[in-house]
């Protein structure tokens, strides 16, 4: 199951660093086993067992680890949920997984409290689980698992209001397992990685904490991002893997500290979430690190193709061919293969992509053909099959690593008095790459004070639009009656240029 190298590497090399958090709070490979079967024990007597959903929010912490490795140990059913959401948003979320409990940290408590009203679900606090660390020991006895069975449930931001939850059995994160490891040498017992991001979606529990445990790593997992921090962490502790957005390479390298840190520890850099620079990959392969662009999303376990290096400096914008037991071909709308250089969408196949959404046969259906899995985003291939990302079908935007639902926003927006129609598209941001915009049409329409104060009320802060563009006439529309979403993206492209951001 999901949870067994935590066990393997407790009693193989229970002395060897599993986590390092903030750069002083160690905890070895013993110490995290028995912490995090005391807290499989306090949620067993609260009457979580065997396929329970168990809310996770918080900010990063040791005991987000520990209580979600926990519920894991019982064969729980793990969900993150996102620390900066607002209850309206964890409602949906709550209704879909129904959990029966939800660990929060202090800064979330009161938000979830709200979201979750009257309904019968534990809310306990996150911070109690430092208790277990040292409390007397008594081994977890392993539940009856099977592998189909859902460890994790990670929801992620579709092109409709509401998320769909993605489900990671304990085949499939095995499955990932193995094929990363094929590949990439560098992900051994021993290796060192770090970890920046929020705990909330495919990056934190599945791909940076339980990834780097299961091959017995020792993982340095910092309190939130600090460009400077993390640079000098890498340097200092010489640590092999480093993955993330574009905005953490852009920032480290822009420290005057950056010219002289000694990065040559570095042996596997990935980019995913939107496209790295080129002077930002020239800064880095200056340094002898190679910034290489990689492809994928929740579905498919966070990370499906990765470019390899020897392409990564011809071709840095492509994402590779996808991998060994997971092929990724571009295709037209019958799925016949493109021609090289014809756009298509990317499809790809394999074990360790999701077995489906949550509760949600509909979707998943829709979303797998003839054994592929469609990611609805458009790419080129050339003549050798590697794979250039070219837009996204789906209309996602993508901030600072973070997927926003446009439609979400402007269900929102929609309800303010005045407003009779609105449409939120990307547009350029120089941070977070790129940013959503409100195009609001109607006469007698709220200024962008009210609408961002609105937006702040019922959505993250990550999504609250930054900028607000007020439209005389009535927003264009396709034949089928639907608002002409791409023709607005193209006619407000220049906004950062025309417009004040109003946030």
């Amino acid at each position: 199951m999901i949870t067994d190298g935590v066990r393997w590497w407790a009693r193989n090399n229970p002395d060897r660093l599993a986590i390092v958090f903030d750069g002083t709070d160690e905890v070895d490979y013993a110490t995290l086993d028995r912490w995090t079967d005391n807290a499989a024990h306090r949620l067993a007597a609260l009457g979580v067992g065997n396929g329970d959903r168990v809310g996770f929010v918080g900010a990063n912490s040791l005991e987000w680890i520990a209580s979600a490795i926990g519920a894991l140990k019982l064969g729980a059913v793990a969900v993150p949920f996102n620390n900066r959401f607002t209850p309206t948003e964890f409602r949906h979320q709550l209704t879909d997984a129904e959990p029966v409990a939800v660990v929060a940290d202090e800064a979330s408590r009161e938000r979830m409290a709200d979201a979750i009203g009257d309904d019968p679900i534990r809310l306990l606090p996150m911070e109690s689980f430092a208790e277990q660390r040292t409390a007397p020991h008594t081994p977890v006895p392993p539940p009856t698992v099977d592998p189909d069975d859902v460890a994790i449930i990670v929801y992620t931001s579709g092109t409709t209001s509401k998320p769909k939850g993605v489900t990671l059995s304990h085949r499939s994160f095995v499955s990932f397992l193995t094929e990363f490891a094929v590949t990439e040498p560098v992900m051994r017992p021993g290796g060192r990685m770090i970890f920046v991001l929020s705990m909330s979606g495919m990056p934190g529990l599945p791909w940076h904490v339980l990834h780097p445990l299961t091959r017995g790593m020792t993982l340095f997992y910092e309190r939130g991002f600090d460009a400077k921090a993390m640079l000098q962490r890498i340097s200092e502790q010489r640590v092999e893997v480093v993955c993330g957005v574009p905005l953490l390479f852009e920032q480290m390298s822009a420290l005057p500290e950056f010219a002289e840190a000694d990065l040559s520890c570095i042996q596997l850099a990935t980019v995913a979430g939107a496209r790295v620079s080129p002077d930002n990959l020239k800064v880095w392969l200056d340094k002898g690190v190679v910034l290489r662009q990689s492809y994928g999303m929740t579905e498919l376990h966070g990370l499906s193709s990765m470019n390899p290096v020897e392409e990564a400096i011809a071709h840095p914008e492509a994402v590779g061919r996808g991998s060994v037991f997971t092929p990724h071909r571009v295709v037209r709308a019958d799925g016949a293969e493109c021609a090289p250089g014809e756009e298509g969408e990317i499809v790809a196949k394999g074990p360790s992509i999701t077995p489906g959404y949550w509760r949600n046969p509909e979707a998943t259906e829709a979303a797998w053909r003839d054994g592929w899995f469609h990611t609805g985003d458009l790419g080129v291939a050339d003549e050798t099959g590697l794979i250039r990302m070219v837009d996204r079908m789906k209309d996602l935007i993508i901030s600072g690593g973070y997927n926003i639902a446009p439609s979400e926003i402007e269900n929102v927006i929609a309800g303010l008095p005045g407003v009779d129609e609105v449409c939120v598209v990307p547009v350029a941001d120089e941070r977070f790459g790129e940013t959503p915009a409100a195009v609001v049409h109607g006469l007698d329409a709220p200024d962008g004070a009210a609408v961002v104060a609105h937006c702040t009320e019922h959505l993250a802060g990550y999504k609250v639009p930054r900028y607000v563009v007020h439209a005389a006439d009535p927003l264009p529309r396709m034949a089928s009656g639907k608002i002409a979403r791409r023709e607005i993206r193209e006619l407000y492209a220049d906004v950062p240029a025309t417009h004040a951001k109003v946030r």
